[in-house]
């Protein structure tokens, strides 16, 4: 049997939206599927203020761009995330504060974020990884109590949530993305969520090269000028179709991911080989990943060499920024690394998408329980 790690899933419709938009003539962005599909996105996040963007990276950088960060200004963020959570605010000449995570879910831990604070730290990135949240009762409050701005790297979290609030609506920003790899996709694509009525309207600006572009297609005014810096954060409307489609079927492609990751957790679990993934009480995920944890960084290479001879195929994920050459020399890293290293050695992720059928999931559960088994 050939179990993929990834397949980007179709609901079926994909291809008929596209031919929508070519027989349509409108290529460029801000035309009808992207309102349509801003709609659809509004409903599921429940966010009054929302912007589609190319990629989750350009949501993270006009973020940065559309508050006045100055070259110095600090940022405090975990180091086990994506080069672009900590890029898009090294573009603005900010320092990177990294600090640990916690073991059980990967994510910052709240607990480490006042001993980063200094007077020159401006804002928080947190990082909801898998989709399952960080700890933002305990984080807002630190914000509240510091004046500082709070940004949610929202990548994985569509239809993820805090208690009772989505992902990405907790903070002043929060960032998605409809990367290939994610639950809901367009091969590229992203989306920025605004709790502030003025953050979005500057935004506005910034996402259309600087120019009050917006207000003269709304007919607000009769021609457009440069107002501020920016840049182009446009999707084109081939991406919107198919985001369209994707997030109108949204429940239905949460609903499979969610039954995947729950089959995987009822095979695997309380066994005496290696960790599984645990999700907080808080937490309310949408099945973006399931991983395990084996005992050390050689063991699971060994794992993944005979997963593959099985025609399984799995993945790690990030490599600790704080470790590579250009983090270590641009970033810093504050108190110990105690879990972020270590764990992130450990971890591994099993396939997960909606194209797995049952068969799929109990393939792989016997034959990651077969290396074990001939380990002992």
């Amino acid at each position: 049997m050939i179990v993929p790690f990834h397949k980007p899933f179709l609901v079926g419709d994909e291809e008929s939206y596209i031919s929508k938009v070519i027989k349509n003539e409108h290529f460029k962005g801000d035309g009808p599927f992207t309102e349509s599909s801003i709609k659809e996105l509004k409903k599921i996040i429940k966010s009054n203020y929302v912007h589609l963007t190319p990629s989750c990276t350009a949501s993270l950088e006009l973020v940065a761009l559309s508050e006045n960060f100055e070259k110095g200004d600090e940022v405090i963020m975990p180091s086990y995330t994506f080069v672009s959570t900590a890029n898009a605010f090294l573009l603005r000449g900010m320092k990177i504060k990294f600090i640990d995570i916690e073991p059980e879910t990967m994510n910052v831990n709240s607990s480490l974020i006042e001993n980063a604070i200094t007077s020159k730290t401006k804002a928080i990135v947190v990082v909801h990884y898998g989709g399952v949240s960080c700890d933002m009762d305990s984080i807002n409050h630190i914000c509240k109590k510091h004046n500082l701005i709070l940004i949610e790297d929202a990548a994985q979290c569509i239809n993820s949530y805090y208690k009772e609030r989505h992902l990405g609506t907790i903070g002043d920003y929060g960032c998605f993305s409809f990367h290939s790899t994610k639950n809901l996709h367009c091969g590229e694509g992203g989306a920025i969520s605004f709790n502030s009525s003025e953050d979005f309207k500057k935004a506005t600006i910034i996402r259309e090269k600087g120019t009050n572009r917006s207000e003269f297609i709304d007919g607000l005014v009769d021609k457009y000028t440069w107002k501020s810096i920016g840049s182009s954060f446009l999707p084109s409307e081939f991406q919107t179709a198919i985001l369209h489609t994707q997030l109108k079927n949204a429940e239905k492609i949460t609903n499979k991911r969610l039954e995947i990751w729950n089959k995987y957790n009822l095979i695997l679990d309380n066994n005496n080989f290696f960790e599984i993934q645990k999700i907080p009480s808080y937490s309310t995920p949408n099945g973006h990943i399931f991983f395990i944890k084996t005992v050390n960084k050689i063991e699971r290479s060994n794992l993944i060499k005979f997963l593959s001879e099985n025609g399984i195929g799995t993945a790690f994920h990030y490599i600790p920024l704080h470790s590579t050459q250009f983090g270590n020399v641009n970033c810093e890293f504050i108190g110990e690394d105690e879990y972020t290293t270590k764990d992130s050695e450990r971890l591994l992720r099993l396939p997960i998408h909606g194209n797995l059928s049952n068969n799929n999931i109990d393939y792989v559960c016997s034959k990651v329980f077969e290396f074990y088994k001939k380990k002992v």
